[in-house]
Parts: structure tokens; sequence; C-alpha cells
């Protein structure tokens, strides 16, 4: 089981996923390069680089669920 420490939470606006912060910069309301689609493959298994555009920072997502995304590494 991955940590708390090791989540971020997302919301979907449409098609689009964003974070109300950056958990790099603190950029508010974020619109991630991940459209809902790509959230099966990644919760099936599948293990996706996810960069922030407004700082490019990055973590792995390893999987998801409906509020979080799952990182490989400490986020908060």
């Amino acid at each position: 089981m991955i940590p708390f420490s090791h989540t971020w939470p997302y919301e979907t606006l449409r098609q689009d996923i964003y974070v109300e912060n950056c958990p790099f910069c603190g950029a508010e309301r974020v619109i991630l390069p991940l459209k809902v689609k790509d959230l099966a493959p990644i919760h099936e298994g599948r293990k996706r680089l996810l960069v922030f555009p407004c700082c490019h920072g990055s973590f792995t997502v390893v999987d998801t669920d409906r509020d979080y995304l799952l990182a490989d590494r400490k986020l908060r």
C-alpha cells in the first residue's frame, strides 16, 4: 500500500485533469498533461511520468483512484 504522503489530489473538468496546487512550485489551478481516458491504463498497472507545465517538476504516477494520483515518491 502506498502511504498518504505519496498522493496528490486531482479534479476533473470535462476531459481535462487539474490540481489545485502544484506540489513543487505552489502554482494554483494547474491543468495537467493528462486526460480522463489516460487514468484507466494507469489504474491497471501502467506507470506514467507526469511533468507539471508550470515548473517542469515531475513524478511517476503508479496508480490512481477517483480522487488521488499515487506517486513513486513523497510529495507532501
